[in-house]
């Protein structure tokens, strides 16, 4: 990762170089050449200004008037000076080896600078025998074209000072690249670093070691990413503690049933012919167990069900989920002599899970149909409090104490008096509680004033 990373910012660089570079080099050379062509220029209109008043005069006083400025030019310049006069016959140079009288007015700039116009460019040298820069004016005196004045540079020699100015340049961008190795490099170990650590936590979690956290370290992604991944692994750890814990109750719980279940039937078995009354009364209960086997079975795969998921919400009217409820249960209440009434405001909606919200009330409402005494009343009802809808199911049973209430949610617990029921399972309140837990509700049981048990639940209003 850090090789991609590497790469990635530097090339992403050099792409900008590139780009911005190039084209700029390519600008600041025109620019630079221009300005030499300019400068040259100006040198020779110079030297055109300073000889013009000699060019009348007659020889020897010309020449030597004419070479003093020559020579003064060629002390801090080192191009090449031709001055001629208006026929194009060279009057004087710079370069000794070329005579006196040579006639230059075949040379196309020359020509053109004796015609009035100056001229500048790049040509073939056949002298030099390779490409010069030139620049020729003519000397003039008011209208009257005296002669011209032709400087020229190798073209060697203008390049080199163009590479010079680029150099800046280019030093720039080599200073950038090594900037972005390194800021690269600074970044890759920056990104990669809480990964690694992130990767090898990760090995230990599939190692089996569940404890395994990572640290939350790096840029805010990485340590959303850590963070994200700490949940999950603490999640991940409680999900097999319960499993396991699930596991180890479950079992317990099946091989009572299971080993009544079978002793009823090795008795039947062995009474079905000298007694089959009594075979029959065992056979009878070997039923009654498998009944109570295959109920703990049902309530164990519903309690796994609701092990560790996440239910979604939507808007119910819970005034309405709990009349249909009440009336339900008033056939089998009615049976018992237990009435069931329910004080609710006509409608109150919320946002909550509704298959949730009926299976607690159930479970609520059958736990108090069990302790609820003949001619008794079982109360639901609806609040709307601060924060939270409140749904309680009041009963007028035998009540409980605050340490049973507290238990009363765990796993095959059941109350001491309750010991010796063959019915319950002792997982639905425990069911109750995941599905609480699934849904963001809350549930509790209390000490009820009317000497019973009022069973709670509360379901936030900003769920």
């Amino acid at each position: 990762m850090k090789k991609r990373l590497l790469v990635a910012m530097v090339g992403l660089v050099g792409v900008v170089l590139i780009a911005h570079d190039v084209p700029l080099a390519l600008h600041l050379s025109q620019i630079e050449r221009d300005r030499l062509t300019t400068a040259i220029e100006r040198d020779a209109f110079t030297i055109g200004g300073k000889i013009s008043p000699t060019l009348p005069l007659d020889d020897p006083e010309r020449h030597s008037a004419i070479d003093a400025v020559l020579e003064e030019y060629s002390q801090t310049k080192s191009g090449i000076v031709v001055v001629v006069d208006s026929n194009g016959y060279l009057l004087s140079s710079t370069e000794t080896s070329i005579a006196l009288g040579t006639d230059y007015a075949g040379r196309p700039e020359i020509a053109t600078a004796l015609l009035g116009d100056p001229s500048s460019g790049t040509r073939l040298s056949n002298t030099l025998g390779g490409d010069l820069v030139y620049v020729a004016v003519p000397v003039l005196s008011g209208a009257e074209v005296l002669g011209a004045v032709r400087i020229t540079f190798p073209k060697s020699v203008v390049d080199k000072s163009v590479r010079d100015q680029l150099q800046g340049l280019l030093l720039a961008a080599g200073v950038s690249i090594a900037m972005a190795i390194v800021v690269a490099l600074l970044f890759a170990r920056t990104v990669s670093k809480p990964l690694d650590n992130l990767r090898a936590t990760t090995d230990i979690l599939a190692s089996g070691d569940l404890t395994a956290t990572a640290k939350e370290e790096g840029p805010g992604e990485t340590r959303q990413l850590a963070r994200s991944f700490n949940v999950m692994a603490k999640r991940l750890g409680g999900l097999m503690d319960r499993q396991r814990s699930f596991a180890g109750d479950a079992s317990h719980q099946l091989r009572t049933p299971l080993t009544a279940l079978r002793l009823r039937l090795e008795q039947a078995g062995e009474l079905v012919v000298s007694s089959p009354e009594l075979a029959q009364i065992h056979i009878d209960e070997a039923l009654n167990e498998t009944d109570r086997l295959a109920h703990l079975t049902e309530q164990l795969l519903r309690l796994a069900r609701a092990e560790g998921s996440v239910l979604e919400s939507e808007s119910i009217d819970v005034c309405e989920i709990v009349r249909d409820r009440a009336q339900e249960w008033q056939y089998l209440a009615g049976e018992r002599d237990v009435e069931i009434t329910v004080e609710a405001p006509d409608n109150l909606s919320i946002d909550a899970n509704q298959l949730a919200v009926r299976e607690i009330i159930d479970n609520y409402v059958d736990n108090a149909l069990e302790v609820a005494p003949p001619k008794s009343q079982i109360t639901l009802s609806v609040r709307a409090l601060a924060d939270v809808v409140e749904i309680v199911v009041s009963d007028s049973g035998r009540g409980m104490s605050q340490q049973q209430c507290d238990r009363a949610f765990d796993r095959f617990w059941r109350a001491d008096v309750d010991s010796n029921r063959r019915t319950g399972s002792g997982l639905g309140l425990a069911i109750v509680a995941q599905l609480a837990q699934a849904s963001g509700m809350q549930v509790e049981l209390r000490q009820s004033p009317n000497g019973g048990v009022d069973a709670v639940l509360d379901i936030p209003k900003s769920q």
